[in-house]
């Protein structure tokens, strides 16, 4: 049953340090990492992109630097996200498997802040006790069509793949889709615009 398989793989106890990884874990692991050696450079190449496509869409100063790549389970990447936050279930079509982009709070406001020509001097208000409003959520959306044209400019010249966005959710339990023992990777991107910014994920399953 999944309990035994759990046990097998080392997932039974989530409080052990890592250096008391079973052995065949930690083979499962380092086989994960050295299974995709071109992801960084992809992530590397979307960086590229991002940073001249983000400048056009906000018609200001915008930098962007990849934060990190990590493998996580699928339950654990959804437990600990900070809310509120955006997360943007899209479909690489070609691979026929859903994929998530979550927008950061502070990337959220900043952005929004940006878009509707806020003061450069000031920090963003954030609402943390409020949703969304539809014209917050219709501005990131935007955002998020930019990033997904990239990321299928990214992958071109390794596997050319279309990315359609399929939906919004403000909530973790609406952006399932793999089961909570799933591995995933996650790409974070930082992106900074002068005195604002914030950042943002990209999640694929293995």
């Amino acid at each position: 049953n999944q309990d035994e398989i759990d046990s097998l793989l080392g997932y039974e106890d989530e409080a052990k340090d890592v250096s008391d990884k079973t052995g065949i874990q930690t083979i499962l692991g380092a086989a994960r990492s050295d299974r995709l050696p071109m992801l960084e450079v992809v992530f590397d190449r979307l960086v590229r992109l991002l940073s001249t496509s983000l400048r056009n869409f906000t018609s200001d100063n915008v930098e962007v630097s990849l934060d990190g790549i990590r493998s996580f389970k699928f339950g654990d990447y959804l437990s600990a996200i900070s809310m509120p936050a955006m997360l943007n279930i899209f479909k690489a079509e070609e691979w026929d498997h859903s994929a998530i982009l979550t927008v950061d709070s502070t990337l959220v406001y900043s952005m929004i802040d940006v878009l509707l020509g806020g003061r450069r001097d000031t920090t963003p208000v954030k609402f943390d006790e409020r949703s969304f409003t539809l014209i917050e959520r219709n501005l990131v959306e935007r955002m998020v069509h930019v990033v997904l044209d990239d990321l299928s400019g990214a992958f071109e010249p390794l596997s050319p793949v279309n990315f359609r966005f399929e939906r919004l959710e403000t909530n973790p339990r609406f952006a399932t889709i793999c089961t909570d023992t799933s591995g995933v990777i996650v790409a974070t991107i930082q992106v900074d615009m002068e005195d604002r910014g914030g950042s943002f994920q990209i999640l694929f399953p293995y």
